[in-house]
C-alpha cells in the first residue's frame, strides 16, 4: 500500500509538471479540440452542400427548402459559433448555438435511436456544458437572494454535469471480449472514468484518459487512410473530430479542475 501511494504522488506530481508547463496554452488547445467537430462540420456542409441536402430530403420527404434550411442553419450556426468561441466573445450565446446544433441533429440525424451515438453526442454536450461553465463568472448563487458560501455556485454543478456526460464517450468504447487484455483495459478505463466523473485524483485522470483516448482515436479513426471515394472516410471523420471533441472536455478539466462539486476539493476542507 505504501508503494502504491508513492507511484501515485509521483504520478501526480507529472501531472502538475504538465499542467504548470502547458497552463497558458493548454486551454486554447482544448478549446480548438471542442470545437474542431463543429468546425469540420461546418465545413463539410458547405463543402457537400448538395449531398447534405439530398440527404435530408430523402430521409425525411421534407421537400427541398426545408431541407436546404437544414444545412443553412448547420453550416452558419456552427461555424459563427465556433469563431466566437475561439475569439472568446459571447462564449454563451456560442455554447447555446452549439447546444441547439447538437439538439437538432440528434433529432434529424435519428441518433436518438442509436445508444451509441446518443451516449457521444451526450459527451460533447458535457464538453460545450464545461466550456459554457469555464466562461462563467464565479459567484453567483444557485438560488436568487440567498447567502453563497460557495457550495451553490452554478458553475461548480455546470462543472459536475459536464464530467459526468464526458465519461459516456468511453462507456461507448467498452468491449466485452473476455480476453485477459480487454478485461484490463476495461477495468482501468472504468476506474479512470469514475474517477473524473466523482473528481478524484481528477486532473492525473482526465490527463491519462486524453493521452489514450488519442492513441486510440488515432488508431482506430484513421480517416486520413481511406480513399475520398470511399463512404467509410467521412464516417471514421465524424467519428474522429468528435472523439476530438471530447479530448478537449477533458483537456479543460485537466487545466481548470474538477470545481466545487468533487472529492479532490473537498478533501482540501479535510
Amino acid at each position: 500500500m505504501p508503494k502504491q501511494n508513492e507511484l501515485m504522488d509521483k504520478a501526480e506530481d507529472v501531472a502538475d509538471q504538465v499542467l504548470r508547463y502547458s497552463k497558458h496554452f493548454m486551454p486554447h488547445i482544448a478549446r480548438f479540440c471542442l470545437i474542431s467537430t463543429f468546425l469540420e462540420d461546418g465545413i463539410r456542409m458547405w463543402t457537400q452542400w448538395g449531398e447534405q441536402r439530398d440527404y435530408m430530403n430523402v430521409s425525411w420527404s421534407c421537400g427541398y427548402f426545408l431541407a436546404t434550411v437544414f444545412v443553412i442553419v448547420n453550416l452558419v450556426g456552427q461555424l459563427a459559433g465556433c469563431v466566437m468561441v475561439l475569439s472568446r466573445q459571447k462564449v454563451p450565446i456560442a455554447c447555446g448555438i452549439l447546444f441547439g446544433i447538437i439538439g437538432l441533429q440528434t433529432l434529424a440525424y435519428s441518433i436518438i435511436w442509436d445508444v451509441k451515438f446518443l451516449m457521444r453526442n451526450l459527451a460533447l454536450a458535457g464538453g460545450v456544458l464545461l466550456l459554457l461553465a469555464e466562461d462563467k463568472a464565479e459567484g453567483k448563487s444557485l438560488f436568487a437572494g440567498l447567502p453563497s458560501m460557495g457550495e451553490n455556485n452554478p458553475k461548480q454543478y455546470m462543472q459536475l454535469s459536464g464530467r459526468i456526460l464526458l465519461v459516456l464517450m468511453f462507456l461507448t468504447l467498452l468491449r466485452f471480449d473476455f480476453t485477459f487484455m480487454q478485461m484490463v483495459q476495461n477495468l482501468i478505463g472504468t476506474a479512470l472514468i469514475v474517477c473524473v466523473a466523482i473528481g478524484y485524483k481528477t486532473k492525473l485522470s482526465a490527463l491519462v484518459l486524453v493521452a489514450w483516448l488519442t492513441i486510440l482515436n488515432c488508431y482506430f479513426n484513421a480517416w486520413w487512410n481511406i480513399p475520398d471515394y470511399r463512404p467509410m472516410r467521412d464516417f471514421l471523420k465524424y467519428d474522429f473530430f468528435q472523439t476530438m471533441s471530447v479530448i478537449g472536455g477533458l483537456l479543460l478539466v485537466v487545466a481548470f479542475g474538477p470545481g466545487g462539486v468533487s472529492m479532490d476539493e473537498h478533501k482540501k476542507k479535510w
